[in-house]
């Protein structure tokens, strides 16, 4: 077979290409020519000679962490044969020579993730509701259960700050202004949330606290001034036809359940116009622990004020009677940190998903916590408080879906405009 000669220039720089074995001699920066010898025999042999004086123009080698390709020779090498070159590259590495980190699971799979998130958060919060209302049952103190909430929940965060999950981030005056209206609206929202647990069915308080989109929507319309559109008040009718009904013909119905549920969903309302005056760039994390701690320090008085007599005289000592000393203890703290928790982990569920999965999801839940309460505990409801409540779910879902289509335009359009 004949002799393939064929020369050509290459400019190979050692630094990018230490681990290159082309010749067992050093390969230096200067041009050379590479030429194949018997391309017909076992063993394929390269070498290098001196650069010829009146050589044409030539094609360049290119060097990539691919296969080695020759201009110029791909038809040739086609029909002959092919010359390989023993090029030490890792498949995976980046042009540094640095291996590509592979996807964690959490990248691989973001829906799989998400929809854990979203169990979690119905989870933590059902176990929430009905343990919170057993506790309830043989101790009936809703102001002191509420500062157990809440001291659980700051203790959770000191101990988290401790160890730097996650870094606490530093709070001055003029946050502190900020914060304290916030967490006064939430302090007051929760205690009347827990009195209300108290005093009715979980079920029937959950039915009062699905007014609580009217309550913002009138907020926003009459305190901040911003124009709610008619489809959206429409759609708060049936929530308020449906409490109406509910609340009629509700057997555990009394007026301190009623009346406190109300409270909260007016208290959590101011807390929601609060938070949009005093939005800073802390994360939510952080934001919800110093909420708390003031909160904390804004239920401690009433506590002691309004129940304090009451626990030091019977209190404790009924309650310790009828479960034990370490089923007390262990109640008032699993309580607070299921409600920690569950708060937490919803904060990180809204984070991950859109306004309307965020508006679904929250409908979804207060399905779950009222179904599960009826199951767990037994509680009897007329045909009427059921046709009532659903109705009333049924018109939550509806200005959700409204507002989170709104919200969507709007952003839309935001984005449209600064692009």
């Amino acid at each position: 077979m004949a002799l393939v000669t064929n020369a050509f220039q290459c400019s190979i720089q050692t630094s990018r290409f230490s681990s290159l074995y082309l010749s067992p001699k050093k390969v230096t920066t200067n041009h050379v020519v590479l030429k194949t010898r018997s391309l017909g025999s076992k063993s394929t042999c390269l070498a290098f000679s001196p650069l010829p004086e009146n050589q044409g123009p030539q094609k360049p080698v290119e060097f990539s962490g691919k296969a080695l390709r020759f201009s110029g020779w791909s038809e040739l090498l086609r029909r002959r044969g092919s010359v390989e070159f023993p090029v030490v590259a890792a498949t995976t590495a980046d042009a540094d020579g640095y291996a590509k980190p592979s996807k964690s699971f959490a990248e691989r799979y973001p829906a799989l993730v998400t929809g854990f998130f979203f169990f979690m958060w119905y989870f933590l919060n059902v176990i929430f509701n009905i343990l919170n209302k057993k506790v309830y049952n043989y101790f009936p103190y809703p102001y002191f259960v509420s500062v157990v909430h809440l001291l659980v929940g700051v203790v959770y965060c000191l101990v988290s700050w401790g160890v730097g999950l996650p870094k606490r981030a530093p709070i001055n005056k003029e946050l502190l202004v900020l914060l304290t209206p916030v967490a006064f609206c939430h302090a007051l929202g929760h205690v009347m949330s827990n009195v209300s647990f108290a005093a009715v069915a979980v079920s029937f308080t959950h039915t009062i606290k699905a007014l609580e989109p009217f309550f913002n929507a009138a907020a926003s319309q009459f305190v901040l001034g911003q124009q709610i559109p008619l489809p959206l008040w429409l759609s708060l009718a049936p929530v308020v036809i449906g409490v109406s009904m509910a609340s009629l013909t509700e057997l555990s119905f009394n007026w301190t359940g009623f009346i406190s549920a109300m409270i909260s969903n007016i208290a959590f309302t101011y807390r929601s116009i609060y938070s949009k005056k005093a939005m800073t760039g802390m994360d939510s994390t952080n934001v919800y622990a110093y909420i708390s701690i003031i909160a904390l320090l804004v239920c401690i008085p009433p506590a002691i004020i309004i129940e304090g007599p009451q626990l030091m005289q019977y209190g404790f000592r009924d309650a310790i009677a009828k479960v034990g000393l370490y089923k007390f203890l262990s109640d008032l703290f699993w309580i607070g940190m299921f409600y920690h928790l569950y708060n937490q982990v919803a904060t990180n569920t809204l984070e991950r998903v859109a306004p309307l999965t965020h508006a679904v999801g929250n409908v979804l839940k207060r399905v779950f916590v009222i179904g599960f309460s009826i199951v767990v505990f037994g509680n009897r409801i007329s045909t009427q408080t059921g046709i009532g409540t659903i109705i009333a779910i049924a018109g939550v879902a509806i200005y959700s879906l409204i507002k989170a289509n709104i919200e969507e335009q709007k952003r839309k359009a935001a984005a449209t405009s600064t692009s």
